[in-house]
């Protein structure tokens, strides 16, 4: 856990530069982010932690194209988001991005095959390439034979798998995991995260966790420490102790 990765290619995949992010105005104004300078590298697994109101939840959604900054600018491997038109963002999220959620975000009265085949439906891929590509997926994390299951009949453990492998099945660079474990036992998390470390090492997806767990954060290359919209520590999990 945690240990360097000499697959990670040293060119930065992410970065932010000088990024702020106001909301409201006037006297009512709050600085989610103050000055943000960060940089991402491909292949990394980087963790953000900070206390409520830090502003790793605004970065996140800055990462994710959700939101945009209010000053900086924010570069996707070399292209700045910000001069990117709604469509291209859309573009930018449904074939760069993937996302993990604490709350799964699964359809109820859905098999997990088809849960995970939503973004190939989005992306209008065929049919049959489709159901191959999200049982390939749900392989990936360890849910053969449970295809046909709906939410309901799965774990909670099981219910994040299939959210993972909904979030990889359009092979993004990026998987933006939010609270991935927060609705899981500690051995359930453990099993998460070991399942995460696997899909970077064998996907070579790029890993960005927000954690408020630091056993979680531990599996991590880097843990990025938010307070008061500003980064106040960038090391190494050992070095972040």
């Amino acid at each position: 856990m945690g240990d360097s990765n000499p697959d990670i290619e040293m060119t930065p995949l992410i970065e932010f530069r000088g990024v702020t992010k106001v909301f409201g105005e006037g006297d009512a104004a709050v600085h989610a982010l103050a000055g943000v300078d960060m940089i991402i590298r491909r292949r990394e697994f980087v963790a953000i932690m900070g206390p409520s109101g830090s502003g790793k939840s605004t970065a996140m959604n800055i990462l994710g194209g959700l939101d945009t900054p209010t000053d900086g600018a924010y570069f996707f491997d070399g292209v700045s988001v910000g001069e990117l038109s709604l469509d291209d963002c859309a573009l930018l999220r449904r074939h760069f991005l993937g996302f993990v959620f604490q709350g799964y975000n699964l359809l109820a009265r859905t098999s997990a095959l088809e849960n995970v085949e939503l973004p190939l439906v989005y992306r209008g891929v065929p049919v049959d390439e489709r159901r191959r590509l999200a049982m390939a997926a749900l392989a990936k994390v360890g849910l053969q034979g449970r295809e046909h299951f709906e939410p309901s009949k799965l774990s909670g453990g099981q219910q994040q798998r299939v959210a993972i492998a909904r979030a990889i099945v359009s092979a993004p660079e990026v998987l933006l995991a939010d609270e991935p474990t927060g609705n899981l036992d500690t051995a359930k998390s453990r099993e998460i995260m070991d399942l995460l470390t696997e899909l970077r090492r064998a996907e070579g997806i790029t890993i960005i966790m927000v954690t408020h767990e630091p056993d979680m954060a531990n599996y991590a290359d880097r843990i990025i420490r938010f307070v008061d919209g500003l980064i106040v520590a960038d090391a190494a999990p050992r070095e972040a102790a």
